[in-house]
């Protein structure tokens, strides 16, 4: 898709080259899957320390997250950091596909809705369309993965005593709605919506700003 940028003008990141849908999808899995070996962990300590109750209450067993990790890997080795992982997979693998396959095809499609007769495309135009296509593919990869965010925080903030049978994707799955309704899966999807979008809006137009200026100031480039 040819842009202003093509005639000389670097102010829009639309004129760098999207892949084929499949090769997004394929390439941000692959990048979800290697970023749960760092999430994981961190999330497992964040969740634990988010449903204490305070110093001095009979669950506050960590006093910080270096404690946290101290005392899980002292009790439980170096695995009990990663408990969750097969969740995080379902969770990251899918949504990194989806959130970077999304966000090209729409950015496409808007792009193509906003070319003139010679193909070009006005910078502001570029950029609403890479802000709508991250809002819009943040919070599409939310709704669709928000289950396994949910299944992932329960498994990991479950006592240390549970039998592993009960910590098992399908056992927690039908637990909670069997506890709570199938609503509960979706519970506070909302504000998370509402964050996604302009978070994600801005995100991808900075990104590829910044790519474009440093691909024209010779610092990057592509073939």
């Amino acid at each position: 898709i040819k842009t202003e940028a093509d005639s000389g003008d670097t102010s829009s990141g639309a004129s760098l080259p999207h892949d084929s849908f499949t090769k997004s999808f394929v390439c941000g899995s692959f990048a979800g899957f290697a970023q749960s070996f760092v999430i994981c962990p961190m999330e497992h300590i964040k969740c634990r320390l988010q449903v204490q109750h305070g110093t001095g209450s009979a669950d506050a067993l960590y006093r910080g997250p270096f404690d946290a990790v101290h005392k899980i890997v002292s009790n439980h080795g170096v695995a009990g950091l990663f408990r969750g992982m097969c969740v995080t997979w379902w969770r990251e693998v899918p949504a990194f596909g989806m959130y970077f396959s999304t966000y090209d095809t729409i950015k496409d499609w808007g792009n193509k809705m906003f070319e003139d007769e010679n193909g070009d495309v006005k910078d502001f135009h570029a950029w609403g369309a890479s802000a709508f296509a991250g809002g819009f593919s943040g919070c599409f990869t939310w709704l669709i993965i928000y289950p396994f965010d949910i299944m992932k925080t329960r498994i990991q903030t479950a006592p240390w005593d549970t039998p592993r049978a009960d910590l098992k994707m399908v056992a927690v799955c039908r637990s909670i709605i069997r506890e709570n309704g199938w609503r509960f899966m979706f519970r506070g999807l909302g504000v998370t919506l509402v964050r996604a979008f302009p978070v994600n809006a801005t995100v991808f137009p900075v990104y590829e700003f910044t790519l474009n200026h440093l691909v024209s100031s010779g610092i990057g480039g592509r073939d």
